[in-house]
């Protein structure tokens, strides 16, 4: 009896999974030849909205994962979403392609990530499938994003989205750890606004400073996001976690507030991948990188898609 009991205990686990598994469809896509990605759709396709994701910094698949952090973040989001009838698509950053093509890290700067970004929207757009397309871009990939949806897109949504240039980012990061270093680091990006490149930086800060990522970070730091994300004429999103350790919620205020169309969601105790941590422990924030089974915070799937069908 307990033995039958088990087995139809197992069968009703199975197609609960297999259920669940048929919220949606993925297929991949190659757009070119730098970037590969995944088209996640809704089941009951109604072909309406389409939610492009640019990534973060780093080397970052379209999973939002790095070769030691592991959290699936995006993905989870864009199958999430197709359970509320909002197709996706997430593209690895062209870095995965970079030994194929023979590219080295001083060989890529930030408009070569602008220039991906907007062949994978102009590519949907020639399909004529999805009537809105929205930009989606997170941490870095949210100017990516501002710069590509002046023209491009219907709507924007900055997923913890700096509102001050990176120079300034990284000078404010380093002086709170060590005041020192942060007038070192000044100085270096002053010397390559004006010579594109900079050798007069402190041995410590070397993986800011490096000759062969010199070429990419000036041309990162030549846009102002505050000054980007006010030149979209779309409805934008901007949502920010209380407990974002790399973007505080003060950036993501002054981001709304460069934009007259803006919605600012700040979600309390999200951090920077999305997840819902109930302590201030840096620590357990941290850990959460590379836990990809933690769920994403309750709130955010759903003022994303109230968002995004609130277009029509």
């Amino acid at each position: 009896m307990k033995k039958s009991i088990c087995l139809v205990l197992m069968i009703i686990s199975s197609l609960f999974a297999l259920a669940q598994d048929t919220t949606f469809t993925e297929t991949e896509r190659s757009i070119d030849e730098f970037t590969d990605g995944t088209l996640t759709l809704p089941v009951n396709e109604n072909d309406k909205y389409l939610i492009i994701f640019i990534q973060g910094s780093g080397p970052t698949d379209r999973n939002g994962n790095q070769p030691m952090l592991q959290n699936d973040g995006i993905k989870k989001i864009a199958r999430e979403l197709a359970a509320n009838g909002i197709a996706s698509f997430r593209y690895d950053k062209r870095i995965f392609k970079a030994q194929k093509l023979q590219l080295s890290e001083k060989d890529m700067i930030f408009e070569d990530f602008v220039e991906d970004a907007k062949n994978v929207v102009m590519h949907f757009r020639k399909e004529e499938k999805f009537s809105k397309i929205i930009i989606a871009g997170h941490s870095e990939g949210s100017l990516i994003g501002m710069l590509v949806a002046q023209e491009n897109a219907d709507a924007f949504i900055s997923l913890a989205g700096a509102a001050d240039p990176i120079d300034e980012i990284i000078t404010e990061q380093v002086t709170n750890m060590a005041p020192e270093l942060g007038v070192s680091a000044r100085t270096a990006f002053d010397e390559m606004a004006e010579n594109g490149k900079t050798s007069n930086y402190s041995p410590m800060l070397e993986a800011v400073f490096r000759p062969s990522v010199q070429p990419f970070m000036a041309s990162w730091m030549k846009y102002n996001p505050s000054e980007e994300i006010s030149k979209l004429k779309i409805p934008v999103l901007v949502v920010n976690g209380t407990l974002d350790i790399q973007v505080s919620e003060e950036q993501a205020q002054k981001l709304a507030e460069a934009n007259e169309n803006s919605e600012l969601a700040i979600l309390d105790q999200m951090n920077h991948i999305f997840r819902k941590i109930e302590t201030k422990d840096r620590l357990v924030n941290s850990k959460s990188y590379n836990e990809p089974n933690l769920p994403l915070h309750p709130e955010l799937v759903s003022i994303l898609t109230e968002f995004v069908k609130e277009l029509d």
